[in-house]
């Protein structure tokens, strides 16, 4: 169901060096839940007011919240203890003195007493004090956990150094642990964490003496709800409570000090900047959009900025793990930026409370992430619909935008527009591709694979074409599939060639690719490859996605399973699938385990690693299947070619199938296979093996007549 906390995606740790601890954990979970259990460090006013952050949305669902705190002693208090007075006295004094009703306070901070005010005069909140017996007197309760529940029974606990004050939220350096309750690792620590609140709750924890709150700190609890319902009735555009997450920059992004830009790089920004903001930059994968467009995004912030302008950035990809690889990115510009994915309650109250913030204090930046499904969705089109200040579209792997259900929610009130992509024409997509060029703009750089080699952006390679053979029954799936293709790109139907998966063409041509990228032949020949590197690290192996499809319309075996199977048992390298049914945890670790050079030898993936994930250490690349889209082979040999320290040169061996060659079939062959044959070439001539590959290629391109490819 849509408002379980399940269905947030939440990180096993928040650390304010890569988080918004605030934007990314207490606001979506608290958005969803009607149960907040709370023990914190020092009871103030300032704690308290960023306790309320989240709860709008907390206390429209009926939810009731338990908090436990220390009270905030000061010289004076202890002096007083020390001098003999009822510790219970100073300690319900220490209370009241942080809701004194005098005290001025600013709106953001009122605002936030004033709704746990409310919640207290509605009886959904309750607080009690904690106090320690230690062996030489009193002492001050600092345990920091937290339960999040909600009515479905599910629980997210979190402890940690997060305490709860001004300081802790805004300059200090933080951390929380997270575990979710329907995850069987974390269930143990959640239930321990449950009973110790309990028990604490209750009473019964040894050393500990829990006091109940002062009716006159509920009466003062309760006047700061009413005065800062009045304050609110009274202000028309009340400034709303926020916490800055770049209190230097105002949120604008900065070059790091140990970032030098290449030449290419600057000659792409300045480009740029010279179009008014607008264009295409169209680098091989590996020479650095993500930097190059961040170091754009700081230079045209300077620019607003010296204008007392304000900025609102966009950057959609395509894939949850690049919205972690932005994100990172990001903070390294000293950006710490809303992560929009999943459901709106997840991300949607933190973005319209940062946009309210810029409105409000007019100058500064501020920065979203978010996944190409999220874009799309109606919740975020209202939200890129309200926004009323400059705004910049960064758009990564931006090919995908040209599909007619995402281009269709591009802003076209977006003053700035940067598109990054190594490849951006789409495939059999030409209306798609048009569309892109028109909302974006001209394509203002192109650093091909022979350039970004040559300018020692990417390693030097030999590239190794092994040509297999179809099976008779898998030549026969394959002509019967060439024929239906033929026909239906010879009808030139507009809704038919498209690069869209679920079209007519686009299904054909991955049946097509199915048959081609199961040919059994390629298994006794991935042996023999492996076999002359039992003893290397950093092998890639991309498998076909699916089990082999058999010609009564049923399928086979995973060739994944197989290679792994091959790889692993049979020939005795450490090898690990990298897929979407490892957790996501699981494949952070396989990437961290792979890095090393001394644990896992060979990764054995089908798509998960063709964007987002960054293997630079990648050595040897196994290439067993891609799909229809020459783009798919391009990503994939962009990320073996990224340069890494003692990386001289990456190997990458392509297991390309022969097709029957049926002389009826020769012309819709030809045309399929020209752009599949010439990536080959291309990738061939670019070799440091480029005349050895060549000949390899070349009867194949003889009997289609494509040596001019």
């Amino acid at each position: 169901m849509a408002d379980m906390l399940r269905t947030l995606t939440l990180e096993d740790s928040y650390r304010s060096d890569r988080s918004n601890v605030v934007g990314e954990f207490y606001v979506p979970c608290l958005s969803l839940a009607n149960r907040y259990d709370r023990a914190v460090g020092y009871f103030t006013s300032k704690s308290l007011a960023l306790v309320a952050r989240g709860l709008e949305g907390f206390k429209r669902n009926g939810g009731r919240i338990r908090l436990i705190a220390s009270p905030h002693l000061t010289d004076g208090d202890i002096d007083e203890m020390r001098a003999g007075y009822t510790y219970r006295e100073i300690i319900a004094k220490a209370v009241l003195r942080e809701l004194d009703p005098d005290t001025e306070r600013p709106s953001k901070e009122l605002a936030g007493l004033g709704l746990l005010g409310r919640l207290i005069a509605q009886e959904a909140m309750d607080v009690k004090i904690a106090i320690v017996h230690g062996r030489e007197g009193l002492a001050l309760y600092h345990e920091k956990i937290g339960l999040i529940s909600d009515k479905y029974g599910d629980t997210v606990a979190f402890t940690g150094s997060m305490n709860e004050t001004s300081s802790a939220f805004l300059d200090n350096f933080e951390s929380i642990q997270v575990f979710r309750s329907w995850n069987e690792n974390d269930k143990g620590r959640v239930d321990i964490l449950r009973s110790d609140f309990d028990e604490l709750w209750a009473g019964r924890t040894p050393r500990l003496e829990i006091l109940d709150f002062p009716a006159v700190a509920k009466e003062r609890f309760i006047a700061l709800g009413e005065r800062a319902g009045e304050l609110s009735n009274e202000t028309k555009d009340p400034e709303p409570l926020v916490v800055s997450t770049d209190l230097t920059t105002l949120g604008w992004a900065r070059l790091p000090h140990d970032v030098e830009l290449r030449d290419y790089q600057k000659t792409a920004i300045a480009k740029w900047l010279s179009a008014n903001g607008r264009g295409v930059l169209q680098m091989a994968t590996g020479t650095g959009k993500t930097i190059t467009a961040l170091a754009a995004l700081d230079q045209i912030g300077r620019q607003l900025h010296t204008r007392d302008l304000s900025l609102v950035t966009v950057v959609v990809v395509p894939l949850l793990d690049l919205v972690e690889q932005w994100s990172a990115e990001l903070r390294n510009f000293g950006v710490v930026p809303i992560k929009c994915r999943d459901l709106a309650a997840s991300w949607e109250p933190a973005a319209r409370n940062a946009l309210a913030a810029l409105r409000a204090r007019r100058k500064g930046s501020i920065t979203l992430v978010v996944t190409n499904a999220t874009f799309r969705a109606a919740a975020f089109q209202a939200l890129l619909s309200s926004i009323d200040l400059p705004l910049l579209v960064i758009a990564d792997e931006a090919h995908h935008l040209g599909a007619e259900h995402l281009r269709t929610a591009l802003p076209a009130h977006a003053q700035f527009r940067l598109a990054l992509s190594a490849t951006p024409e789409r495939w059999f997509d030409p209306a798609g591709t048009d569309a892109l060029k028109d909302y974006f703009g001209d394509i203002l750089t192109k650093l091909g694979l022979k350039e970004a080699i040559d300018l020692g952006a990417l390693t030097r390679y030999r590239y190794h074409p092994v040509l297999v053979p179809l099976g008779d029954d898998e030549a026969e799936q394959y002509t019967e599939l060439t024929v239906k293709i033929g026909a239906l790109m010879r009808s030139q139907e507009p809704d038919s060639v498209s690069e869209d998966d679920n079209s007519p063409l686009g299904m054909l041509l991955g049946m097509r690719s199915k048959v081609l990228g199961h040919a059994r032949a390629k298994m006794p020949a991935l042996r023999e490859a492996l076999e002359r590197h039992r003893d290397s690290f950093f092998q890639l192996i991309y498998c076909a996605e699916g089990g082999a499809p058999l010609i009564d319309g049923g399928t086979g075996p995973r060739q994944v399973e197989q290679v792994l199977e091959l790889a692993g048992k049979e020939l005795g390298l450490r090898a690990h699938t990298f897929t979407s049914r490892e957790h996501k945890r699981q494949r952070r670790d396989l990437l961290r385990s792979f890095a090393t050079g001394r644990d896992l030898q060979v990764l054995v993936s089908m798509r998960c690693l063709d964007e987002g994930v960054d293997l630079p250490d990648a050595r040897v690349a196994y290439m067993l299947a891609s799909s229809t889209n020459p783009r798919q082979f391009i990503q994939r040999r962009g990320r073996i070619l990224r340069r890494a320290p003692g990386k001289s040169f990456a190997e990458v061996i392509d297991f390309v199938v022969t097709p029957p060659q049926d002389p009826a079939l020769f012309e819709i062959e030809r045309r399929l296979f020209r752009r599949e044959l010439a990536r080959c070439v291309e990738f061939a001539g670019y070799a440091e093996n480029h005349g050895e590959a060549l000949a390899k290629l070349r009867e194949l391109r003889d009997y289609y007549q494509l040596l001019d490819v």
